[in-house]
């Protein structure tokens, strides 16, 4: 067996049995704080699929984050208040509303993330960059300016939407769902990384000429990168407002977008499980290094320079060695 293959169940395992340990022992705070990571981790693979495997290094992901959020915040406060201003609160209430919600917030993520693509793939490099920023900027300056949905205040939830046979307000529970999301999004990743689509994808961020040589249009499969990658980040802003039963506009700040670009750089550009690692190792600093002092993000910052100059294959590229990638 591969020793990156070994690594990813090893970190699956880990990701796994803490929370049920802190289960056991009654540390529902410590599920929570998994859950996160989880949640985190998500969004981090989000990136990955256009940053890691389409060499699309996006800085406005957050715009994408803020949207699933915002998405699940909107319906759930209808759906929960009954509001007269919408005529279909049935579609998400009882133990549907969970599903409809990432679907919901998938399909309009997916949808943001085209629209903003078809335009910002015609740029590349820094401009790339920045009309990304621009655009996530944008999406937080008019959430600021939203007073029906809270505006600078945010959106309370009142109550953690339902999930079909399961008590989402336990904290093992919900972490359970989030667990099983992460998964289904590794599997996905997995797979369309090993597919025709990933392997053009790949060759196109390597040689463009040579893609386009075979008849293959690089903005094509760049533009479909980016459209899943921030349809899988909307699915993730989603469960993290379910989670924390809030929405506010700093999900769409360039902070949030430098911080998922974070996890993607600490775990390692290009492996799948390499996000994981990433999530993990910042949810881990800022718990630990919270408590000791309230600039910890200056070790964080050391950190992440260690990483780029010494182990510019992240973590996974430290522990697994830089020969294999995208396992």
């Amino acid at each position: 067996m591969k020793r990156e293959t070994v690594l990813n169940l090893a970190l699956l395992a880990l990701l796994l049995g803490y929370p049920l340990w802190a289960w056991s022992v009654d540390e529902p705070f410590l599920i929570t704080l998994t859950t996160r990571a989880v949640i985190f981790a998500i969004a981090g693979v989000g990136l990955n699929f256009a940053l890691g495997f389409g060499g699309l290094v996006s800085f406005g992901h957050a715009a994408f984050f803020g949207i699933g959020g915002y998405a699940m915040g909107v319906l759930a406060f209808h759906a929960q208040s009954y509001s007269p201003m919408m005529e279909w609160p049935f579609l998400i209430e009882g133990t549907k509303s969970m599903p409809v919600i990432w679907l919901v917030a998938i399909v309009v993520s997916g949808i943001v993330a085209l629209g903003l693509g078809a335009l910002s793939l015609r740029t590349t490099g820094v401009y790339f960059i920045m009309i990304t920023l621009a655009f996530a900027q944008m999406f937080y300056f008019f959430a600021i300016s939203w007073p029906a949905y809270g505006g600078e205040d945010g959106l309370s939830i009142y109550v953690r939407n339902s999930f079909p046979g399961l008590n989402t307000m336990d904290p093992i529970q919900f972490f359970a769902i989030c667990y099983v999301i992460l998964l289904l999004v590794l599997l996905f990743v997995w797979a369309a990384a090993r597919s025709r689509f990933g392997l053009m994808l790949n060759a196109a961020r390597q040689n463009e000429d040579r893609v386009q040589a075979v008849g293959q249009g690089p903005y094509r499969l760049y533009l479909v990168a980016f459209t899943v990658s921030g349809a899988i980040t909307g699915l993730a802003g989603a469960l993290f407002a379910d989670l924390n039963r809030f929405v506010s506009p700093t999900m769409f700040s360039w902070q949030t977008s430098g911080e998922i670009m974070v996890f993607v750089i600490l775990g390692g550009v290009g492996r799948v499980f390499g996000p994981v690692a990433g999530a993990m190792l910042f949810i881990l600093l800022e718990h630990v290094l919270g408590g000791v002092s309230d600039y910890w993000h200056i070790y964080l910052g050391a950190i992440l320079l260690g990483v780029v100059l010494f182990a510019r294959g992240g973590l996974y590229g430290l522990i697994a060695g830089r020969e294999v990638a995208h396992d």
